[in-house]
């Protein structure tokens, strides 16, 4: 009997082991579609569902654990749980040996089946973190992959829709708008522009863009005034110009172009000379004054009237000072009247007003309508209002007479100003003021020279005395916005008879001395740039610009001077001293004023009223252009033919008159 029951306890417990196992291969088996998952809360139910199914197995194994459970667990049914445990008790001590002993083999109390559960749960535990391990270090590695190629996708996502925004000008892989290109583009020069037009033909489109071309041309002085409209290639313009430029400066060199003589009133002398771009002004002992346009030659503001108190008086009074702008043309005479005429209509005068003396110094503002003259200490300021109606702007009495008087040039539609040179100082008038301003005075050193610029102004001061020391023979250059010297240069034995400081380079300054010398200053560095032994009679005039001076001397010398080595380029001699020289880039004006207004004619004992030509005085016209040699830039009475009998002596455009004549042989 009791082999019987063993026997089928054993069939009994081998049903249950194998109904376990199956359960717990079935349940403990982690799911494919839990193994894909590759989120971490799905490995957490993973492992969490594995140690159920063991802690299952544990509990199918033992099948008194759930009694043990439930005779220690109720805590209201007290008494039933110790029925059940006294029960239980009396069961296992009826029971046979064997019977203890499967309880606990099924209990996993024995060391045989507690290594193997234990074995199992390593086999199990080290499969699954092997498992784990390979899928997360697979994970892993694919999330980093995606999440850096998502990222650079969206960076280039980000930088395409970025550019696309934007698609005017492409520069190689990117694209610029138009007008940002065209601001980094502006700060090339020419052969980097050549350059960048090599690269692309968008590239090409920006380096030959009209705007800059017009810039630069603008920017190196060419065509001033001008618009972009005014030329369809700024490009070819600029080429031009500077193939133009460099022209006119081996002209200059080698002395090549046009000369003209201007005469007028043949048997009257020469007072004053004045010009202003192509716009000279002259005035005779006559009373005559006379208005060349060199640019048309044949134009009808060249006569200009006299005003009827000049006119009626006998002998008419000799011109004293000229001067001339683009606009207007003033004259002084001896009895202190002053007249002004318009450049392009000439005739009669526009304004016309009386000093009380007369004029020792006039000035025209360069750039505007308004006119100073000064009397003996007197100075009056006249200009022209919005409508054209000339006034007075203001008058002045200074201490002592009015020597030199220039008008500051850029103001253009402000206020005008003047600077005046009286004995040793020097003021400055602003009509807006009630009395001039003082600018200089030193006692004992008088005043020989001044000249003003838009930012400053520059005047020579006479030594006084023995010593060498006393601060005269220099030039002082004072600053107009603040009043206070900016610059002295200049040490020398002789006084300084002219200086140049509106018509040049804003940093350069030529002045002229008694001892013969022509010097450049340069003053940012206050120090001499040329130093020129010019003319043995003493320097009367001179002008600058940034490679050649052009200066003139008493002995009728005309000279051109290169700066940076010295040089003398060239000369031409008059007979008179040469008061006036003034040129810009193409064109010279010279002018051989006589001292003596009053010249003894051929007879001893009568002075004859027709001066010969060589006491006259002359005006020289150079014009260095391209097309100086062409038939527009030759005077009227040279383009006549031989017809004309006016004209028969002057023709110079023609080089044999014989060849018009039938049967006539060459001249030998």
């Amino acid at each position: 009997m009791a082999e019987d029951e063993l026997a089928a306890f054993r069939e009994r417990w081998k049903d249950e082991l194998t109904s376990n196992t199956e359960e717990q291969r079935l349940v403990g088996a982690p799911s494919p579609s839990s193994l894909d998952v590759p989120s971490q809360s799905g490995q957490r139910d993973l492992k969490n569902s594995y140690f159920r199914n063991f802690e299952n197995l544990n509990e199918a194994c033992s099948p008194s654990k759930p009694e043990e459970d439930e005779a220690r667990g109720g805590g209201g049914g007290g008494g039933g749980g110790r029925g059940r445990g006294g029960e239980a008790a009396a069961e296992s001590e009826d029971q046979p040996e064997y019977v203890s002993i499967a309880r606990s083999l099924l209990d996993g109390r024995t060391s045989p089946l507690l290594d193997r559960i234990q074995e199992e749960r390593t086999r199990r535990k080290r499969q699954y973190q092997n498992m784990t391990s390979v899928r997360s270090a697979s994970l892993h590695q694919q999330q980093q992959a995606k999440s850096k190629v998502k990222k650079d996708e969206e960076l280039l996502d980000q930088l395409i829709q970025d550019l696309n925004e934007v698609n005017d000008i492409p520069f190689f892989d990117i694209e610029l708008p138009y007008e940002l290109a065209l601001q980094i583009f502006q700060g090339l020069n020419c052969t980097e522009l050549g350059r960048c037009a090599q690269v692309s033909r968008a590239w090409r489109v920006l380096a030959e863009d009209g705007v800059l071309w017009f810039r630069m041309c603008m920017a190196e002085g060419y065509l001033q005034g001008a618009s972009v409209a005014d030329s369809p290639c700024w490009k070819s313009t600029l080429r031009d110009c500077r193939n133009s430029a460099r022209t006119v400066r081996s002209n200059w060199k080698n002395r090549v172009g046009s000369i003209s003589q201007l005469q007028f009133e043949l048997g009257k002398v020469l007072c004053d000379v004045s010009c202003c771009d192509n716009f000279v002004l002259a005035g005779y002992t006559s009373g005559d004054v006379r208005l060349w346009d060199t640019l048309h030659w044949d134009s009808t503001a060249s006569h200009l009237k006299i005003n009827g108190l000049s006119a009626n008086s006998e002998p008419r009074p000799h011109v004293s000072h000229v001067q001339v702008n683009s606009a207007v043309a003033a004259a002084a005479y001896e009895d202190g009247c002053v007249d002004l005429w318009s450049t392009e209509t000439g005739g009669q005068p526009i304004h016309h007003y009386q000093s009380p003396g007369g004029i020792q110094a006039l000035a025209l503002s360069p750039d505007g309508a308004a006119l100073a003259s000064a009397a003996g200490p007197d100075v009056r300021l006249v200009g022209a209002d919005d409508r054209g109606y000339w006034r007075t702007l203001g008058q002045a009495r200074l201490p002592k007479t009015v020597e030199s008087l220039v008008l500051v040039p850029g103001r253009g539609q402000q206020c005008p100003l003047a600077a005046l040179a009286a004995g040793e100082a020097v003021h400055l008038l602003d009509p807006r003021e009630e009395r001039p301003r003082p600018l200089h005075s030193v006692y004992g050193h008088p005043v020989t020279c001044l000249d003003a610029s838009a930012a400053h102004v520059a005047f020579g001061v006479k030594r006084t005395g023995w010593t060498t020391h006393d601060g005269g023979n220099k030039i002082h250059v004072y600053s107009l916005e603040t009043g206070k010297p900016v610059a002295c240069v200049g040490d020398s034995l002789g006084d300084f008879t002219c200086v140049n400081l509106r018509d040049g380079p804003p940093h350069l300054l030529v002045c002229g001395n008694k001892d013969r010398r022509v010097r450049v200053f340069d003053l940012r560095a206050g120090s001499s740039a040329a130093s020129l032994y010019a003319h043995h009679m003493g320097v009367t005039s001179v002008q600058a610009d940034d490679w050649k001076v052009v200066s003139g001397g008493g002995e009728g010398l005309a000279c051109v001077w290169e700066t940076r080595t010295g040089a003398k380029l060239w000369e031409m001699h008059n007979r008179h001293p040469v008061r006036l020289v003034r040129f810009n880039s193409s064109t010279l004006v010279t002018a051989n004023i006589p001292d003596d207004k009053a010249p003894r004619g051929a007879c001893i004992t009568d002075d004859d009223l027709t001066a010969h030509r060589r006491h006259r005085g002359v005006i020289c016209h150079y014009d260095f252009s391209e097309d100086a040699l062409s038939q527009d830039h030759i005077l009227p009475i040279c383009r006549s033919d031989y017809i004309e009998s006016s004209g028969y002596n002057y023709n110079i455009g023609l080089a044999v008159p014989y060849d018009k004549l039938p049967g006539s042989h060459p001249a030998r």
